[in-house]
């Protein structure tokens, strides 16, 4: 296996995203049956001007074996940039390898104004929580609490 490298998810990346997408979204890792039309609608906002969704792409020798997306918001508890972690997803031979510890670092980086970054996980994910921990990421005390509204495909 070659070098992975992280880059920014672009509009030719679309379809191959959109089947890495569906497979995740399809996991037990998600809890919400998202369609289609969503998904499609997401990656086109990753490659857009839309200030708040950044889409990222992990390549192989030009093969896509992964993505992840983010999001941005203000946190007033923190006074300041928040991001969050909303997508990240690796082929299964690619997991295990450091690439969650590299995106991590990345958006470390890329956004150095930002005073907390967040994500979810599925709690019976042990491995992606192993990982998330292991990158300075703790199980928070508070309790999500959300209002579903109907998808708009």
């Amino acid at each position: 296996m070659g070098p992975i490298e992280i880059r920014r998810m672009t509009p030719e990346d679309g379809e191959i995203v959109f089947a890495l997408m569906r497979e995740f979204y399809d996991s037990p890792a998600v809890l919400v049956d998202t369609p289609d039309p969503i998904l499609r609608r997401d990656i086109a906002d990753a490659v857009s001007d839309n200030p708040f969704l950044d889409g990222f792409i992990f390549t192989e020798e030009e093969n896509i074996v992964g993505y992840a997306m983010t999001t941005r918001c203000y946190s007033t508890e923190y006074g300041g940039l928040a991001v969050w972690v909303e997508d990240l997803f690796l082929l299964p031979a690619y997991r295990g390898r450091g690439l969650a510890t590299r995106f991590f670092a990345h958006i470390e980086e890329l956004y150095p104004e930002a005073v907390r970054f967040k994500l979810e996980v599925e709690r019976d994910n042990v491995p992606a929580m192993a990982s998330y921990r292991k990158n300075g990421y703790a199980v928070s005390d508070y309790v999500e609490m959300t209002k579903e509204m109907p998808l708009r495909a």
